[in-house]
């Protein structure tokens, strides 16, 4: 027998969409909800949307501040790593928080409705500051972990605005959080993850403030901001990596496979997965900022507290698409991207047991694992899109770009492992970088190539889902 929530959930979809999301047999799936919060959750798709054409855009500038003659047209001499700073930006941050702003407003009550909108224009604009402050502004680059800077006001208080807008989103987010109920289903254990991303998003704000409030005056830019970074930095990965558990789960469910834990245990795994941030105030009040025991625990804490989760949800969620059967073409672009996502994040966690030293396996190791969040939430669009009343992605470009985006960032990151066994230092360009023997440039060649067809996929992506919300199925 159909649930009222899989008959609520087909009833966003156009007719004929033939989407395993809505079969009885669906473990885990949300409804959408109509009216408010479904506009809300719209506005947040845009304005993450938006944020990956941003980084698209300063990943072409990026290409040409490094091109002679090209490169003395821009404001600034350095503005390689001006570019570099606001693309990561876009590209992680507010990507990032903006999908969970379309996930948040989903799950959530009628409560505080015009708090979220509130968030919302606060995010909207200080994205927007952060877009335009290269061009106006005189900042020199910093690249602080987590969130690099250019240290200059206008870029500042454009972070200061979208981290005003993200507290708003996080505060409405636990304020108007649904029920999960004493005998979770399905979608009651999806709800206690996406409540305790919003849980640990509020805790790495703590962190930053924290360490605002903490960080002595009178340090040079890059330890000041390494500093007030490093903290909330490290709390707000159990964020994405929370975001990207509930999207496999449900991903798996939509691709018709039966995954082999049950609510209660996935409410386990995700509190495990949340409880790690519990332990941040106790860092804080046991060592200064500045020591080296502040941050060897938080990267401790992040090492083996975020990732004992990780691995039961990730073999559940392989057995699922191992026993599932054919999955009907509209929903092969969920299945592309949740296997690229796996994939890629497991890749970034083995080369995280292989770092030594400041070498580029270190990039290589947060590519992988970030990349694994975004192809992630690029399923849980693809799977939304019909929901919030937009077209369905086309099917074949759909499957076809998750393989493509995981394909060239994989050699990407196999690329930056193979220089940094041959010692290529982090965070340098052009000839800081010293490629002194073959394997050196082979190695970095790879990298290039990679990143090349990694930007042709982040492009395709963009495409495919202006195409769908383009194709509005019209109503009346």
């Amino acid at each position: 027998m159909k649930t009222a929530q899989h008959d609520f959930a087909a009833a966003q979809l156009p007719r004929g969409t033939a989407w395993a999301a809505v079969s009885p047999a669906t473990a885990y799936d949300l409804a959408v909800p109509l009216g408010a919060r479904r506009r809300l959750a719209v506005g947040w798709l845009t304005l993450g949307l938006v944020s990956l054409i941003g980084a698209g855009v300063f990943s072409v500038l990026l290409v040409l501040a490094r091109t002679p003659y090209v490169q003395h047209l821009f404001p600034v001499a350095d503005f390689f790593r001006v570019a570099l700073v606001v693309h990561v930006d876009l590209s992680i941050l507010v990507w990032f928080l903006a999908l969970a702003g379309v996930l948040w407003s989903i799950n959530s009550t009628e409560r505080l409705v015009s708090l979220g909108y509130a968030a919302l224009i606060l995010a909207a604009a200080g994205t927007a500051i952060i877009g335009v402050a290269p061009f106006l502004g005189r900042g020199a680059p910093v690249m602080s972990n987590y969130v690099p800077v250019l240290d200059d006001a206008l870029f500042l208080g454009g972070l200061v605005v979208f981290a005003e807008g993200v507290l708003l989103l996080t505060l409405r987010s636990l304020a108007a959080v649904p029920r999960v109920g004493v005998r979770p289903d399905g979608a009651a254990a999806l709800r206690f993850g996406l409540n305790a991303a919003a849980v640990s998003t509020a805790v790495a704000l703590l962190a930053f403030v924290w360490s605002y409030l903490a960080i002595p005056a009178g340090l040079p830019g890059k330890a000041y901001y390494e500093l007030l970074f490093w903290g909330g930095g490290h709390v707000i990965q159990f964020t994405y990596t929370l975001l990207m558990l509930v999207a496999w789960l449900w991903l798996a469910s939509a691709c018709g496979g039966r995954v082999p834990l049950t609510p209660r245990v996935t409410l386990l795994m995700f509190g495990v997965a949340l409880a790690a941030a519990f332990a941040t105030p106790v860092i804080y009040l046991a060592y200064d900022v500045t020591s080296g025991e502040h941050r060897r625990l938080f990267t401790w804490l992040m090492q083996f507290g975020g990732g004992l989760a990780i691995l039961p949800v990730a073999l559940a969620v392989a057995a699922a698409m191992l026993r599932g059967g054919a999955v009907p073409q509209a929903g092969r672009p969920l299945r592309a991207a949740l296997i690229s996502s796996i994939v890629l994040f497991g890749v970034g966690g083995l080369i995280g047991f292989m770092i030594q030293g400041a070498n580029v396996k270190i990039p290589a190791h947060y590519h992988g694992s970030i990349v694994g969040v975004t192809l992630a939430l690029m399923g849980v669009t693809y799977l939304l899109l019909p929901r919030l009343g937009f077209g369905a992605p086309a099917p074949r470009l759909a499957t076809l770009q998750p393989y493509l985006y995981g394909a060239g960032q994989l050699l990407h990151v196999l690329g930056l492992v193979w220089s940094g066994g041959y010692g290529v230092q982090r965070k340098v360009a052009g000839a800081a970088q010293v490629l002194s023997r073959a394997e050196e440039v082979a190695a970095m060649g790879l990298m290039g190539l990679g990143g090349l067809v990694a930007v042709a996929g982040g492009l395709l992506f963009v495409l495919i889902v202006l195409h769908a919300i383009w194709r509005r199925p019209r109503t009346g």
